[in-house]
């Protein structure tokens, strides 16, 4: 029987992942292959709402412990899920993969000045006008994160580039770049006034920064994004292997 503290000081969403992530060892379920309870069910047994019960089952899809089928149900991983970090994956077709359906809640795409953060990781003059795609998205109707790149005037982008299709094949048609090895860095950070309206979060909210950089074969950089994620609506994941030599 699963039980919730009502009277405990750890907010009722923390009490709900750690009582998942127990879920998840237990033999019942990790051994059997079988269904955990869905959300309705679990939200009565804990005595909370469903979208906190949501919430926990989410981040614990995102890391790759459970494995969500609309319309089926959901149940323990039955192996380790791709994260955001690898490869060049559409990160629509990454949570397709997982049972969410990603929306576009915002999208602006103009022509600016480069910020001195971009100028310098593109290897442009600062103000150097080039284009800035910014984004947020997320999923049942709860934004998850801002994204915002922008690329080197040398790949020509126009004005009317499609990008509800993945960014890299559009970047790829557009210009005939393809990305070949990018610069990752990771950074904790706390929502602004601006930014907790945007993601619709409390000021303050901890947020996961992530900037990247991403080059060519020829090792010329053509994007610079910073992504921040709402922490408690999604994790990213690392897979790191021993090097042979």
């Amino acid at each position: 029987m699963l039980q919730i503290d009502h009277e405990s000081p750890i907010p009722l969403r923390a009490q709900v992942e750690q009582l998942l992530r127990d879920l998840t060892q237990d033999p019942e379920y990790r051994d059997k292959n079988q269904f955990i309870p869905d959300e309705a069910t679990l939200a009565s047994e804990l005595g909370v709402s469903r979208g906190t019960v949501r919430s926990g089952i989410s981040k614990l899809v995102f890391e790759g412990l459970l494995e969500r089928k609309a319309g089926v149900g959901t149940r323990i991983a039955s192996r380790q899920m791709e994260s955001g970090v690898l490869a060049w994956r559409s990160f629509t077709r990454e949570m397709a993969a997982k049972g969410i359906k990603v929306e576009n809640y915002r999208q602006n795409f103009r022509n600016v000045e480069a910020s001195a953060e971009a100028a310098q990781a593109l290897r442009i003059e600062p103000g150097t006008k080039i284009w800035r795609l910014a984004r947020v998205r997320g999923w049942e109707n709860r934004p998850v994160l801002q994204s915002i790149s922008w690329f080197h005037p040398r790949l020509n982008l126009k004005s009317d580039e499609k990008f509800s299709r993945p960014l890299y094949e559009v970047i790829e048609m557009a210009a005939g770049v393809r990305p070949y090895q990018a610069r990752e860095e990771f950074l904790a950070i706390g929502a602004n006034a601006t930014l907790a309206k945007i993601l619709d979060v409390p000021a303050n909210e901890p947020l996961l920064l992530r900037r990247h950089t991403v080059s060519d074969a020829g090792n010329r950089p053509f994007e610079y994004a910073e992504v921040r994620y709402v922490s408690s609506r999604f994790a990213l994941t690392l897979d790191l292997k021993r090097d042979k030599r």
